[in-house]
């Protein structure tokens, strides 16, 4: 089932996406209003696609946060956007989106967009990843706590295995959700291990 993230700070525009989406394809919906919410459904989810509003009131653009997400995921991308100047589609083109769909959006539209894209995704390998770069992303001691999380050890079996302090752990702890965009919280990096610990090699 392909999995689809709608990031548009307007709800009632977000609702009607997520209604069509459902009505005719099948997939997995789940709507972000903020910069906040699209990075917990990215690492929640794994989208396949984004629909991803250019111009958002966060002080971000859409533009903008879809290229910080592709430091960190694999995915395809539709812009939506009521601006059509050169200067903004240019800049949105730096990020290889798969379409564009311009506001006021009708279900015709909509369908022709998105079903182009979706027909695509079933051969693509890569959608619906993380990117994590091991070497790259966390240090020898952090990817060792990763592990052993992956082993439902605890901060404090954690801090034995290793001979370290549990204050230590808690630190690095807070590294590592600081580094994976993640609210600072047991269940959250927990959560994030049993999607990813495949990739912790």
């Amino acid at each position: 089932m392909v999995r689809i993230l709608i990031i548009e700070d307007e709800i009632i525009i977000a609702r009607f996406i997520e209604q069509q989406l459902r009505v005719n394809f099948n997939c997995e919906t789940r709507v972000a209003v903020s910069r906040e919410e699209a990075g917990i459904a990215m690492a929640e989810m794994l989208p396949h696609l984004l629909l991803c509003d250019i111009q958002m009131e966060d002080d971000l653009s859409g533009i903008d946060l879809v290229t910080q997400l592709r430091r960190r995921y694999a995915f395809e991308v539709i812009f939506i956007t009521s601006y059509q100047t050169h200067a903004i589609i240019e800049k949105a083109a730096a990020t290889h989106p798969a379409n564009y769909l311009i506001k006021p959006i009708d279900d015709d539209q909509l369908f022709a967009g998105v079903h182009l894209v979706i027909s695509r995704l079933s051969g693509e390998d890569q959608a619906g990843k993380p990117l994590l770069r091991t070497d790259n992303d966390f240090t020898g001691t952090e990817l060792r706590i990763l592990r052993l999380i992956r082993e439902k050890k605890t901060t404090i079996e954690i801090a034995g295995t290793l001979h370290l302090s549990r204050y230590t752990i808690k630190n690095h702890r807070h590294n590592i959700c600081r580094k994976l965009e993640l609210a600072d919280e047991n269940n959250a990096l927990l959560k994030w291990v049993v999607q990813n610990g495949h990739l912790l090699k």
